[in-house]
């Protein structure tokens, strides 16, 4: 298989397990789709950023396969790549499981769900969006063409932005001393950096 073929394969897998079996699993569990969307802060503006970032994501590995150029790089880069957004791909899955009814895509101002602390969460404060950036990391590594390179990065972008001015404000609002000894002890994406 091509990498740009592989690059696909893994992005339709990441959307189905992601968002889709995830969705499915919240409906059947808790009654809800775990989806909020704003139309107010930055919320509005981050969300519809973040969906852009993995459109270009994709669009990298489409343009790339019609061109037959997935651009520069060999085995081992195709390679680290793969293995790369693969293990981005379970850590995502992983840590939404491990949310249970306090899954989530975006912010309800006001709305009270549970503060996950366990498990992946002991370590970091989250893992779903490191796991995202992560697999687009991957997805760059592997068909490193310039939409892709730039889905990636937007990724990043906006990925900071949806925790730092919109999930960690409402997590504050919402459990207040609770949540700033959790993030006082673990890491905003990776173990030890970022505590608050």
């Amino acid at each position: 298989m091509t990498r740009t073929v592989v690059a696909l394969v893994l992005l339709v897998a990441f959307t189905a397990a992601g968002f889709g079996w995830r969705t499915v699993v919240q409906v059947r569990r808790h009654g809800d789709t775990g989806w909020r969307f704003s139309r107010t802060g930055p919320d509005r503006i981050v969300g519809p950023a973040l969906v852009l970032a993995f459109a270009l994501l994709a669009a990298g590995p489409v343009l790339a396969l019609v061109s037959g150029d997935p651009g520069p790089g060999g085995a081992a880069t195709a390679v680290a790549g793969t293995l790369l957004a693969t293990g981005a791909g379970v850590l995502t899955v992983v840590a939404q499981v491990q949310m249970g009814a306090s899954w989530r895509i975006g912010v309800e101002a006001g709305e009270r769900t549970d503060l996950v602390t366990g498990g992946l969460f002991g370590h970091v404060r989250n893992p779903i969006f490191t796991g995202m950036v992560l697999f687009a990391a991957g997805l760059a590594l592997l068909v490193p063409h310039p939409a892709t390179l730039l889905g990636a990065a937007l990724a990043l972008a906006t990925i900071e932005a949806q925790v730092r001015l919109v999930e960690e404000p409402n997590l504050i609002a919402v459990h207040g001393e609770a949540y700033r000894r959790w993030a006082a002890r673990t890491g905003r994406f990776l173990p030890g950096l970022g505590r608050l």
